[in-house]
């Protein structure tokens, strides 16, 4: 009796925490994402499948590569329903870094592309002095802009790890979490309602960038 209990209650855990869906639309970079959850206590599915993106407490989509390319895959996979469909019913979303830019209506990465429209904004390549490298890449820091619920715990100025060559540009500045100079100041993250978006890599950003996922999983509702 007490072991089959004991089983249940493991399955209860198990079934929770694995309602955590990462997006897989053949662009993200999910196992590392995966592993980041696995980390901090958090067991996440990677899937495709609409149905499981309905089903799950909170989700995420990250991504690496060109924005015209992954609008293209996520149309093609059926999937730009179902992640504005799981916005829209206030469940906690977190995009990394292509996941970041995708959520606003622009982007121009060789291109006029249309985005998810979550955020009215565009996205723009960096335009810099040649001392600056284009892509951004390595540790830099965030400089504090809303007391965003997935940054609990990390002190202003904390470092975390960027590669990339676009950023956003907000039309509402509300939305704005963080903000990271390079050549002048850019948005690194953004936060509104139930929507979290990080510019910067949280599973490649060591124990803060952890955090950030911990506070994901644990700390929004």
């Amino acid at each position: 009796m007490f072991i089959a209990v004991l089983v249940g209650f493991t399955f209860f855990l198990t079934s929770v925490q694995s309602m955590i869906a990462i997006i897989d639309y053949g662009m993200g970079n999910l196992r590392s994402v995966q592993k980041g959850f696995e980390q901090v206590g958090h067991s996440a599915t990677i899937t495709s499948d609409p149905a499981v993106i309905a089903k799950a407490e909170r989700v995420v989509l990250p991504g690496v590569g060109a924005f015209g390319d992954a609008m293209r895959e996520l149309n093609d996979r059926g999937l730009v329903e179902p992640i504005k469909s799981f916005i829209n019913r206030g469940k906690p979303f977190l995009g990394i870094c292509l996941g970041l830019q995708l959520l606003f209506e622009v982007g121009h990465e060789d291109g006029h592309h249309t985005g998810l429209g979550v955020l009215a904004g565009e996205v723009r390549r960096f335009e810099l002095p040649h001392d600056f490298k284009v892509p951004h890449m390595g540790w830099n820091q965030l400089m504090m802009r809303r007391p965003a619920p997935i940054l609990a715990g990390l002190p202003d100025g904390v470092h975390m790890y960027f590669v990339h060559s676009y950023y956003v540009v907000p039309r509402d500045p509300d939305v704005i979490a963080t903000e990271t100079d390079y050549g002048g100041p850019f948005v690194s993250a953004i936060w509104r309602g139930n929507v979290f978006a990080t510019q910067f890599h949280p599973e490649k950003s060591q124990a803060d960038g952890l955090r950030i996922l911990k506070n994901f999983a644990e700390h929004t509702a």
